[in-house]
């Protein structure tokens, strides 16, 4: 009974979908071509922003919203280790972190780019009409695992010249292990190659929900005309 009921939902919600009025359908005037297009120069536009801001000295420093700071475990035992006269290695530790993330967020632009142009009609059509960052969110769906194996090596042998690092992980396994450090923290390498994407993926929104607010002023053709319209 329950399958009916959901079989003639479905085929109610696609009957409405291919009836609803032109008024009704943001993208009804926007081409398949150009739905496609407004997806890649978003997504485009918005990849060259992050890079560029965060792929350079103290992108990540200077930012305090992309800013890596060490794991939970060890920023609660930062007053005890101080303590142990190990401040200084906790901030070059922190610093590393930050600079292994400045070093590896270039090498994502060849990613993002290619995921970019292999992006489809439908991926358009869906989300382009989505929320202030609908692209993005199904942007990171595609690249986020490719570009986790691509930037962990960079931060691997960056993070790998403080000395600290090696001695955190080998604590930080046996901690995870009896439930004192969370999984998450358990790599250090890990931690900042996670946290590294959660900054570029931010900026990347950031972007893409400027373009939405002000089309016109996006500095593009395609833009202007797509979400412009939208927003007409």
């Amino acid at each position: 009974m329950f399958n009916c009921f959901l079989k003639r939902g479905l085929a109610l919600c696609a009957t409405l979908m291919v009836t609803m009025p032109a008024w009704a359908n943001p993208l009804a005037g926007v081409s398949n071509t150009d739905a496609v297009a407004a997806l890649r120069t978003t997504l485009a536009q918005g990849a060259d922003v992050a890079v560029a801001s965060l792929g350079r000295p103290d992108g990540f420093l200077g930012n305090p919203a992309a800013r890596i700071r060490l794991p939970a475990s060890l920023e609660n035992s930062k007053g005890m280790l101080n303590m142990l006269g190990m401040g200084k290695q906790l901030d070059e530790l922190e610093v590393s972190m930050n600079r292994a993330a400045e070093a590896a967020v270039p090498q994502a632009k060849a990613l993002l780019k290619k995921t970019i142009q292999n992006m489809s009609v439908t991926d358009a059509r869906q989300v382009l009409t989505g929320g202030d960052t609908a692209v993005t969110d199904f942007f990171r769906t595609k690249t986020q695992a490719d570009l986790y194996k691509q930037l962990l090596p960079i931060v691997k042998a960056k993070t790998g010249q403080v000395g600290l690092a090696q001695q955190y992980n080998q604590l930080a396994a046996k901690g995870s292990k009896l439930g004192l450090v969370k999984p998450e923290d358990a790599n250090l390498e890990g931690h900042v190659t996670n946290k590294a994407l959660d900054a570029l993926y931010l900026l990347v929104a950031e972007e893409e929900k400027s373009i939405r607010a002000n089309p016109m002023q996006a500095g593009s053709a395609i833009l202007k005309k797509v979400f412009g319209g939208m927003k007409q």
